[in-house]
């Protein structure tokens, strides 16, 4: 499950680099015609719904192994819907949750809870080509390592 999803790119690699089964979920279903434009250059079905993300629910969140969401805590007003968001889906037994950020003030924030109380990781990365960036991805789960 891509939450926060937009165009869905990232849900979108790993439905076509991992065969995955993708459900992409965006508050703003304006985003869908662009994000199903993108799966079908890519020769890939992903699924839609939406919903945001207090309103994703523990029974939905079971059908899926891995939660990931990309650029998506750039609000204070996220960080609490997204601490629900992470604690919902590890109670439904999702194993992996990777949450993307440039490292913003609100991603910190929730970082440091995540660490702190879900025994979360934070990792730093950075790629020079083609362009230098660098930012920070939020990991928690059973699959850590």
């Amino acid at each position: 499950m891509e939450v926060g999803s937009g165009w869905g790119l990232a849900g979108i690699y790993c439905a076509k680099t991992y065969e995955a089964s993708v459900t992409c979920v965006d508050i703003d279903s304006e985003v869908f015609p662009y994000l199903q434009f993108h799966a079908r250059m890519n020769s890939v079905k992903v699924t839609t719904m939406t919903k945001g993300f207090d309103d994703v629910t523990d029974r939905e969140l079971q059908d899926f192994d891995v939660l990931i969401g990309s650029d998506i805590c750039f609000w204070n007003t996220m960080v609490h819907s997204l601490k629900g968001l992470i604690l919902r889906a590890l109670r439904a037994d999702v194993r992996l949750v990777l949450i993307a950020d440039p490292g913003r003030i609100p991603f910190e924030q929730l970082g440091e809870h995540v660490v702190k109380n879900l025994n979360g990781k934070i990792i730093r990365w950075a790629v020079r080509q083609p362009y230098p960036i660098e930012g920070e991805i939020l990991k928690v789960g059973s699959l850590l390592d």
